[in-house]
């Protein structure tokens, strides 16, 4: 079932370019562009997900928010913001807020953080789920199955190490931040999850230690990237 977004925000360019971006995600989108309009549709329309800029005309984003808990205490709220003070987000968590994202950002940053949300408050699998296998050189990642194999052998995984690799898999060839992946796969951004997904990581490095094509790059400092070089394909003489 597609999830159904409230987004509000007042930059033309910035809504547009959310919507479109979350519509190619799969989910259904209701973009309007001031804090009391977007009150009235969510008191007559049903809704998913809020998507609220801090810094909206005729109702503050944080007003606009504390409404909606009023009306709906279980919904996600995701604060968007230019401003990254730290009593904004103290005061953005205290209403309720599910997460709270500093613009500028990038898109796939802003899609990973709204879909470890819907999977977390819904437990039920996004767009990005509905593919299930991916070509990784001589391997082939199957994620239902949590296996990984070529034409000499089967290796199976664990439920979290499926979830990394498709992770990784979604975005290939470009880096992930590591609170993004913490976030996706643990929802934490804590010490100890951070030392976790570094054994997580090791492991799948293990898989492809001996597929040259097929390499988990760590960029210092940021996060990860998963590298997969294709074979040129042959020119017709």
């Amino acid at each position: 079932m597609s999830r159904r977004i409230l987004l509000v925000e007042d930059d033309e360019n910035m809504r547009f370019m959310l919507q479109d971006n979350l519509e190619m995600a799969g989910y259904s989108v209701c973009a309007i562009e001031d804090g009391q309009t977007a009150l009235s549709t969510f008191m007559k329309e049903s809704f998913d997900l809020c998507v609220v800029d801090v810094m909206l005309p005729k109702k503050d984003g944080f007003t606009l928010a504390t409404d909606i808990r009023r009306l709906n205490v279980q919904i996600p709220i995701v604060f968007l913001t230019a401003k990254n003070l730290k009593e904004d987000r103290i005061h953005g968590f205290k209403i309720g807020a599910d997460d709270y994202i500093t613009k500028p950002f990038s898109l796939e940053e802003f899609l990973l953080r709204i879909e470890a949300i819907v999977k977390r408050v819904y437990n039920t699998p996004t767009k990005a789920d509905e593919q299930f296998s991916y070509s990784l050189a001589t391997f082939t990642f199957h994620f239902n199955q949590q296996q990984i194999s070529n034409d000499h052998a089967v290796v199976e995984l664990t439920r979290k190490e499926a979830k990394l690799l498709r992770l990784f898999c979604m975005h290939q060839n470009k880096v992930i931040e590591r609170d993004i992946i913490q976030k996706a796969i643990w929802e934490d951004e804590g010490y100890f999850v951070g030392r976790s997904m570094d054994v997580f990581i090791s492991r799948l490095r293990k898989i492809f230690k001996d597929e040259p094509a097929v390499n988990i790059q760590t960029i210092h400092g940021v996060g990860y990237k998963l590298e997969v070089i294709t074979a040129p394909q042959p020119t017709e003489k």
